[in-house]
């Protein structure tokens, strides 16, 4: 039976990352990238494609884990009728190559533990070649990748896995480290699992320190910017959306998707949050990434890119694995990189405005590739896209691509105005207005008092939450109060907020999907815009509530099954926490960083349009 996805916690190295169980089973990881096949892979199929287990070997043990301080190194302490023990695992910083560090550590009496390693590459269809060495190491090689195994315990072959028991004692440490290179590269060199551990906790705690604002939610908001940080790929500076592909949307569904990738649409609020909690060099290198990544002819600008800004991330299933709770099928690339998504554009440009609003660009490097972005923009406005939620349907008039749009034109007119850069001033202007009067004209539905979804739509969406986070209308304008109150009302379930309605959304594929957090705390975002401050707070208190046990969240949650849902941990809903705290704490909202916008005092009402 597969554990809960909130049952896993995450370690990694900023290259890649890896999933611990609460049953101690490392079941997924890619090396030597985030986006590289998997050589634990039973996180979507079983025992034997892949994984690496240090357990107690006493059934009903006690088991509790937590982070130590701000780092993304995991304790997990273990209680039996024998004694008790603390497994701590890591992916060292500042150490040449890639490594899993296990520590096994003796707290009281003795402590009996199995473990077993099976390493399966290739997303758990490659059986490697297993040898000994003259130094006792255990080596697994096929095709390019070399896993090494180095410590202490001798683990004994058992058919096509390797494992041992052993115990620990009181004031007793055993180590174990998993390195990876490749095959065809040196072997890696032992490093002191004690000193490596030093040198991450130190890493890690000396990188969050810059984080010094104090709110009622830093503890939830630091976590949420150490994943961040987790996800970052330190080479590029490319943040995935997430650590794993395929976990589903509903459990034994077919809306199963690889987010090792980086989407476009992420970027506004990525450089947001980065550089609202001091973290200036990551939203640096986020900004840098973003105009590699797009570079090129404007045409070809893409919905998603590698980690490294590849444009190629070709789509294809892996039919050997049997799927997370048997959700087939099991991904890999991502084919929503060849969509049209409107969209984007307002992200890069509303991006790159901030960027040089913030300080982050001090020269006119950018303005170039912005001019192209929007040269091309003039010519496809109109069109219908796939939209924010890459329906697989065919392409309709979205209402959150047309003001994304506008946002990118409303941004390039602001550059202009404040930094003086050069530009078709008037043609731009003119441009927006006209998308501005196509939308109201066209997405405002009087019956409903709301915004929907797409072009003479009924159907409600919680993107048009965002129509008041981008500065599109006056904040005091009633269209945007009835929309959340209408989206509220309508795509509420147990208090929090549905994507859409899934019924008039054809995507062609079959069920439904669990709640996307990110829109709840877009949510969170509309009452702080409306003065709901008391709503805004309970709205929010609820979210943090979802968090497993060491403050991740998936993108989406199960109501019913009371379980998050989708990939893991999830970037978007981590961003969205920290916006969200943000705002809450400091009576703002996305609009007035992302728009100059004025806030309406609280309490006031809103005015008709």
């Amino acid at each position: 039976m597969s554990l809960f996805i909130e049952d896993y916690a995450l370690i990694g190295d900023c290259e890649t990352a890896a999933l611990v169980g609460l049953n101690g089973s490392i079941d997924w990881l890619c090396w030597p990238r985030f986006d590289s096949p998997a050589c634990f892979a039973n996180l979507l199929g079983t025992e034997e494609n892949g994984r690496w287990l240090i357990a107690p070997k006493e059934g009903g043990a006690k088991i509790s884990r937590a982070y130590l301080g701000n780092t993304l190194i995991l304790e997990t302490k273990i209680e039996t009728s024998e004694g008790s023990a603390l497994v701590i695992d890591f992916m060292p910083a500042k150490i040449r190559g890639s490594h899993i560090v296990r520590l096994v550590r003796g707290l009281t009496g003795k402590v009996i533990f199995l473990t077993e390693l099976i390493i399966r590459f290739d997303y758990g269809s490659t059986v490697p070649w297993l040898s000994r060495a003259e130094d006792k190491s255990l080596h697994a090689v096929a095709g390019p990748n070399r896993c090494v195994l180095q410590t202490p315990i001798e683990l004994q072959p058992d058919g096509m896995k390797h494992g041992t028991e052993f115990g620990v004692e009181a004031g007793e440490t055993l180590d174990f480290t998993l390195s990876y290179t490749a095959s065809y590269d040196f072997v890696p060199r032992p490093i002191g699992p004690l000193k490596a551990l030093e040198m991450t906790e130190r890493t890690w705690n000396l990188w969050a320190a810059a984080y010094q604002y104090e709110q009622p939610w830093s503890k939830p908001v630091i976590r949420s910017l150490v994943t961040l940080r987790g996800l970052i790929y330190q080479k590029s500076g490319g943040i995935i959306a997430a650590a794993t592909t395929s976990l589903p949307e509903q459990l034994g569904g077919p809306r199963n998707w690889d987010y090792r990738f980086c989407w476009l649409r992420d970027a506004t609020f990525t450089l947001l949050a980065l550089m609202n909690a001091g973290f200036t060099k990551e939203a640096l290198n986020w900004r840098n990434w973003l105009i590699r990544a797009v570079a090129g002819e404007a045409s070809k600008a893409q919905t998603l890119y590698g980690i490294g800004g590849e444009k190629y991330v070709a789509e294809r299933t892996l039919p050997w694995l049997q799927g997370y709770a048997g959700s087939t099928p099991v991904r890999t690339g991502n084919g929503a990189a060849g969509q049209l998504q409107l969209d984007i554009y307002g992200e890069v440009i509303d991006a790159l405005y901030q960027a040089r609003k913030h300080g982050l660009t001090l020269d006119e490097t950018d303005w170039g590739l912005q001019c192209e972005l929007l040269t091309h923009l003039e010519t496809i406005w109109r069109d219908p896209d796939e939209g924010i939620w890459e329906v697989r349907g065919g392409r309709q008039h979205f209402t959150y691509s047309k003001v994304m749009t506008w946002v990118a034109f409303d941004r390039a007119i602001k550059s202009i105005e404040e930094f003086g850069l050069p530009g078709p001033y008037e043609k731009w202007c003119a441009i927006r207005q006209a998308i501005h009067t196509s939308v109201c004209e066209n997405a405002y539905d009087s019956e409903l008092q709301s915004f929907t979804q797409s072009y003479g739509s009924k159907s409600l969406d919680a993107s048009c939450l965002m129509i008041s986070l981008v500065g599109f209308l006056p904040q005091d304008d009633i269209r945007l109060h009835h929309t959340l109150e209408c989206i509220m009302q309508h795509l509420t379930e147990d208090g929090l907020i549905r994507r859409y309605e899934s019924k008039t959304t054809d995507d062609g594929l079959p069920g439904g999907e669990g709640l996307f957090l990110a829109c709840s705390f877009w949510a969170v975002d509309n009452l702080v815009l409306f003065g709901r401050i008391e709503e805004a707070e309970k709205l929010y208190v609820r979210l943090l509530g979802l968090c497993n046990d060491v403050g991740l969240l998936a993108e989406e949650y199960d109501t019913t099954a009371k379980r998050l849902l989708g990939n893991f941990p999830q970037a978007f809903s981590h961003i969205a926490l920290i916006n969200s705290a943000h705002n809450l704490s400091h009576a703002l909202k996305p609009a007035e960083q992302r728009s100059g916008c004025v806030r309406r005092r609280g309490g006031e009402p809103p005015t008709s349009a």
